[in-house]
């Protein structure tokens, strides 16, 4: 009956993974509602990830809500940043997207398409890099572009998957309790093949 009840044992640390990542995306979806707490909480989000899902560490809520206030403030203003520029492209893919029916029309739309697969990258290179480095957000801003240039192929997917990942939630109600957790792990099998390199350059230019 001991082992049954020992928080260590394979069942309870199982259901408290699967609490650990519903209760993580639910929290990332009310954190983001008052819009521009999407930084933050994005941030929040990958760095909890990483630490708990990849690295093994406990308390997943408690080191969310301390990444979320850490990163608050860049967060923010990144997100007052990125906001303008998303609604901008978003508005475009809207035009195109009406002048689909010709010829003409339908080039232009592929190739806008093709075109905003580099800002949609960068943004999502953007907030784990918030996430996982201590730098100002202007650098944050340069080593996001340099990442999304270098890494192209690893980008565009997750642009991509980015984007196939906010169209079922905005489409349907309940992948909000699974898919931003999901988003953020499929991310990370990306972003921490390539984050070693660049966190030790930070160490080495420290000492």
């Amino acid at each position: 009956m001991h082992q049954v009840f020992d928080p260590d044992n394979l069942l309870w640390s199982g259901l408290s993974r699967i609490v650990d990542f519903i209760g993580l995306s639910i929290f990332w979806a009310v954190m983001c509602l008052p819009v521009i707490t999407i930084g933050p909480a994005t941030a929040a989000l990958y760095y909890t990830v990483v630490k708990c899902f990849r690295e093994g560490e406990k308390a997943a809520f408690t080191i969310y809500f301390r990444a979320f206030k850490e990163n608050f403030k860049k967060g923010a203003l990144a997100t007052f940043i990125v906001l303008p520029v998303a609604a901008l492209l978003a508005f475009g893919y809207a035009v195109m997207r009406a002048n689909w029916g010709s010829d003409l029309g339908a080039v232009l739309f592929v190739a806008y398409d093709i075109a905003i697969i580099i800002p949609i990258g960068i943004v999502c290179w953007l907030f784990p890099v918030i996430g996982r480095f201590e730098m100002s957000l202007k650098d944050a801003f340069k080593i996001s572009l340099t990442l999304c240039i270098s890494h192209l192929p690893s980008s565009v997917i997750v642009a991509l998957l980015t984007i196939e990942c906010f169209s079922e939630m905005i489409n349907r109600w309940w992948p909000v309790f699974f898919t931003p957790v999901l988003w953020m792990l499929l991310c990370s099998l990306f972003f921490e093949r390539i984050f070693p390199r660049y966190m030790q350059d930070e160490k080495e230019e420290t000492q």
